[in-house]
């Protein structure tokens, strides 16, 4: 993907127009972690500004770690990495700005070209080993290292990403289902939850390489528990790599992580595998060739000029995914943004005007309410008195309630009776039951009345309570002699705990107590309100015993405590083909009741 319509999409309406004083000009491209849009610094400089999703943001932890990783990508100076020029981690969502790169991915260069010869490998690794030893060198372990996290530019690599997936590791991704590093690029120690340090990026570094002489993961795709299963079970069958590659990429490949090679040592064995080519710096001949022509980057969106009205912005804040009843595990980026002042915005590179302010039903209902309003007060200024206008309020309040009941009942095939109070009528207006026919002209003000009454109901709240504060947990284990804790969010040794993982013969399950389950099917990204809706209604729970013949990695599971704590499990690994020695492991985030 190196064509400037593809690489540079239009904003929609669901995104901000700008994020921490940066105008945004083109949509890049979305993940896990949030979505990534091009920006330019003030000289026109273009960024790319990736912005932090609302459900990671949630999380204290993530902030503080986020801020601290923050700090120390921001002396990350390698010639080979996308460079950190500002951040926002305690903006509203967080947000980082690197240095944009023109060039595609390498793995949208394999999809697009096919493996890469020998030598564009060997200058891939030089420069990505090279990249590693700047991060390493700020103290950072950059945990997701892949294809699609290296871009090509025209004169080498740039690796991306480092400084925000360790503040993600052992927290708020599990709000979101999304665990920080993919499985076929993982190294064995992180697959198993063991200590990750600089060695585990060397090993990634090494399935990367593969990746790219072999147009494919080295350890095939599929299940992620089947790929973590052969990481930390099976030896890399290399036989498919060019002779030339395979120690280099064995070397970094060693199971145990003091027995890998270092990046330095990787860089220097490059040099000498390149020759002549290396001395004679050949290597941006290579990539101009593999990354195609570059694209044309959007220029930046222009300031509203001085001669118009004033634009008062202010720091976008993305509201809260919303859940919708009835459709199980379903999550929304939030929606359009809402933007104050006067002046309209300029048009932008797609020849687009995006609107001053949404024109979407919240802003009609808004204006309805308005109108009514200055109706009424229209009608007052016309001499009514005060008693009088209580009348024929009244009156009309009847009439609108009266009409609503025959709507009501004709529609039910019964015909309506009694009389209500005012109330009622409003409750009846505001759930959308509006009466039929044309009213007299004396009705006119209190029918507007109503109307806004409607307005008013609508602007309301159209979900649960305020979710409370996520708390996120990472990784948890557990097998036939442990238990997991909700109160701490962590196992303990004994089979005491809220949640235990059973098997009976060929079935295994988890089981609880003081706690009921419910799996949650459809698109990942369950919130509070999914699983609370589901708990809302008996019918969808599945009791204290949830079998795992129905669950796979990725799954989501709302857990109910009888004290009101509500928790999502996100399942990352299933082994249960040996059921003496079968297991689990999910990431847990729990809303207490208190």
């Amino acid at each position: 993907m190196n064509h400037t319509a593809e690489v540079f999409q239009p904003l929609q309406d669901d995104d901000p127009r700008a994020v921490g004083g940066y105008r945004l000009a083109a949509r890049l491209g979305a993940g896990g972690m949030g979505r990534v849009y091009l920006s330019h610094t003030q000289g026109g400089r273009p960024v790319a500004l990736k912005v932090v999703r609302p459900e990671l943001a949630d999380d204290p932890v993530f902030r503080r770690r986020l801020g601290r990783e923050v700090e120390a990508a921001r002396r990350v100076k390698g010639a080979y990495t996308a460079e950190l020029i500002d951040a926002g981690p305690d903006g509203v969502p967080p947000w980082l700005a690197t240095l944009y790169v023109p060039g595609p991915s390498l793995s949208d260069a394999v999809a697009r070209g096919g493996p890469l010869p020998v030598p564009a490998v060997l200058w891939l690794m030089a420069g990505v080993a090279e990249a590693l030893q700047a991060i390493h060198g700020a103290g950072i372990v950059h945990r997701d290292l892949k294809p699609s996290n290296v871009l090509l530019a025209s004169d080498g690599p740039r690796v991306i990403d480092f400084g925000i997936a360790v503040a993600a590791d052992s927290t708020a991704h599990t709000a979101t289902g999304t665990a920080i590093g993919t499985p076929q690029y993982m190294a064995p120690e992180q697959a198993s939850a063991g200590d990750v340090t600089a060695a585990t990026d060397v090993f990634s570094l090494g399935q990367t390489a593969a990746f790219a002489a072999l147009g494919r993961p080295l350890y095939g795709d599929g299940p992620a528990v089947g790929v973590l299963y052969r990481i930390v079970h099976s030896e890399p069958d290399l036989s498919g790599l060019p002779e030339r590659l395979r120690e280099l990429i064995a070397r970094c490949l060693a199971a145990e992580p003091g027995d890998r090679i270092t990046p330095a040592e990787v860089v220097e064995w490059c040099r000498r595998e390149l020759g002549r080519d290396a001395e004679a710096g050949a290597g941006p001949a290579v990539w101009r060739e593999i990354a195609g022509p570059e694209v044309t980057v959007p220029p930046p969106v222009p300031v509203p000029s001085q001669g118009s009205a004033a634009v008062h912005t202010r720091q976008w804040t993305a509201p809260r995914p919303v859940a919708h009843p009835g459709r199980p595990a379903t999550a929304q980026w939030p929606g359009p943004a809402q933007w104050p002042g006067t002046a309209p915005w300029p048009a932008g590179p797609y020849g687009t005007t995006a609107p001053q302010r949404p024109d979407g039903p919240e802003e009609r209902k808004r204006r309805r309410r308005r109108a009514a309003l200055i109706t009424v007060a229209a009608v007052a200024a016309g001499g009514l008195v005060l008693t009088a206008a209580w009348t024929v309020l009244d009156a009309a309040w009847d009439g609108v309630r009266d009409r609503t009941r025959d709507t009501a009942a004709s529609a039910s095939g019964t015909p309506g009776t009694g009389t209500g109070s005012g109330t009622e009528a409003g409750r009846s207006s505001a759930a959308g039951e509006t009466g039929s026919g044309s009213a007299g002209a004396g009705a006119t003000a209190p029918e507007t009345a109503a109307s806004a009454g409607r307005g008013a109901a609508d602007d309301g709240p159209a979900t649960g309570p305020t979710a409370p504060v996520a708390h996120a947990y990472g990784p948890q284990m557990l097998d036939g002699k442990n238990s997991l804790s909700i109160s701490t969010g962590t196992t303990r040794g004994d089979r005491k705990g809220d949640i235990r993982f059973a098997c009976a013969q060929a079935s295994c399950a988890l089981e609880s107590d003081t706690s009921v389950f419910s799996v949650l099917l459809g698109e990942p990204g369950a919130t509070y309100e999914d699983c609370r809706l589901r708990f809302a209604d008996a019918s969808g729970t599945d009791g204290h015993r949830l079998p795992l013949a129905i669950a796979s990695a990725g799954t989501e599971i709302c857990v109910k405590r009888r004290d009101g704590d509500i928790v999502l499990l996100v399942l990352q690994v299933k082994s249960t083909a040996m059921p003496d020695i079968g297991f689990v492991t999910a990431d847990m985030t729990v809303w207490r009741a208190d």
